[in-house]
């Protein structure tokens, strides 16, 4: 096998490869055994008919596209490690040469790391994050606790049903003495004050208790689903067979001995007043490290090809529909649903798809600038976090991992290690209130 390499315009090139005839041959040989069990031709028994006389009947041509198929993949491989090429795409294949008794020729397109030209990286400006804790927000961290806390209690027959009470219900609803669809419904379930049924409704059932019956009258809004029912007046007989109350512990030193590891409230709050600032500082660092690593890689110049980018948003498709495929759901049901096709989706991640390639390729420029080194240590102690985060013995998971991953890990590691430089040296300066605005939108939208 023989590779030419082309260079081509805006970082691609081009693979011409060269596969001996004798190689073809034996890929035309080997697709003529695997088919020839399906061909049948008057006067030899099935599976039986010689390799000439089908391509007599058929054409020389009948296995050149199994050959093919056969030889390009690794002949592909071979010819891309040979090269020499940090290729970042998949190949586009063209076949220029395929005839019997001939060598066999064809042609990979692809695109290759393109050069980056950093701009500025070390000092670069990066919004300041405030990690003040306040104590309202020591009191929510409480009160979700006392929530996590909490306990069901199915209440007596005396006792009134209140606003979150939690009611089981079986209920039949008229319209002028006559049932309609939907209307009726057994062992319902119902928070008071969620607001999920007609307006009115569950305000009426407060102070029900269980095992009572009550007639609820309720008037169905004008903007209402169903169109027979739109303004209509409506009464729903509903019969309570079971009131679940959330209750919750009282907050004081009694919880704090109960619930974690101090033994008044105050020592409790102190311990949650440090975890919040914990978790605000490793927020506040990690936004300090996307910022600074946005800022470089916006400084920097990088002509991405084409053919990286769709490669690359390939993959985010590939990705989201394993994820959907673990939830039980398969891309083409959700694309279905949602009314979209592969091409709008590849659209839709490609913007995504462009900030990653880009930041990558400027971490990996920065590592090699700043000659950042990453040591054995370094990469045996990240396998030991694999093996704890897979729950495996560091010996069991470190033959799994090969040379080769083992580079990919030092590489990874190094690209770490840029990003690291880029916020160390960053300078944080106080956030502008047109940069303040659009962070609040983003959160509200999450």
């Amino acid at each position: 096998m023989s590779v030419k390499v082309e260079n081509l315009e805006k970082s691609m090139a081009k693979l011409t490869v060269e596969v001996s005839a004798e190689e073809f041959e034996k890929a035309m040989q080997n697709a003529y055994q695997k088919q020839k069990k399906n061909i049948s031709i008057p006067g030899f028994r099935k599976g039986k008919v010689p390799r000439q006389m089908i391509e007599k009947m058929y054409g020389p041509g009948v296995f050149y596209e199994d050959a093919a198929n056969a030889i390009l993949p690794s002949a592909y491989a071979d010819a891309a490690k040979e090269s020499g090429l940090d290729i970042v795409s998949q190949p586009k294949i063209d076949v220029t040469q395929i005839e019997k008794g001939k060598t066999f020729i064809f042609t990979a397109e692809v695109a290759v790391k393109p050069e980056v030209v950093l701009g500025e990286y070390k000092g670069v400006e990066v919004p300041k994050t405030d990690t003040t804790v306040t104590d309202e927000e020591v009191e929510k961290e409480l009160e979700a606790d006392q929530k996590k806390n909490a306990r069901e209690v199915t209440l007596e027959d005396d006792q009134e049903a209140a606003k979150d009470d939690v009611l089981t219900l079986d209920y039949e609803g008229t319209v002028d003495g006559v049932a309609f669809d939907g209307g009726t419904a057994k062992d319902q379930s119902l928070k008071l004050g969620s607001n999920t049924f007609i307006p009115g409704f569950e305000d009426q059932l407060i102070g029900v208790k269980t095992g009572e019956t009550r007639v609820v009258k309720v008037t169905f809004p004008e903007d209402y689903h169903a169109e027979d029912l739109k303004g209509k007046d409506a009464e729903f007989t509903c019969t309570v067979k079971k009131i679940v109350r959330t209750e919750l512990d009282e907050l004081n030193d009694e919880y704090a001995q109960d619930h974690s590891e101090f033994d008044t409230l105050d020592e409790y709050k102190a311990d949650l007043r440090k975890q919040i600032t914990e978790r605000k500082e490793n927020e506040a660092k990690q936004a300090r490290k996307d910022n600074g690593v946005s800022k470089a890689a916006s400084n920097a110049t990088i002509e991405i090809p084409e053919a990286m980018l769709d490669t690359r948003a390939d993959e985010m498709v590939q990705n989201f529909a394993r994820r959907l495929q673990a939830q039980g759901m398969s891309l083409e049901q959700y694309m279905k649903y949602t009314g979209s096709d592969v091409n709008q989706m590849r659209a839709q991640v490609k913007p995504q798809a462009e900030i990653q390639i880009r930041n990558e390729l400027v971490l990996e420029k920065i590592a090699e600038t700043e000659k950042i080194e990453v040591t054995d240590e370094d990469v045996n102690k990240e396998i030991e976090n694999m093996a704890k985060a897979y729950n495996m013995k560091v010996e069991d998971i470190s033959k799994l991992i090969d040379d080769e991953q083992k580079e990919s890990i030092r590489k990874e590691l190094a690209v770490q290690k840029a990003a690291d430089l880029i916020a160390d040296n960053a300078v944080e300066v106080e956030k502008k209130e047109e940069e303040a605005a659009p962070a609040e939108e983003k959160k509200e939208e999450e």
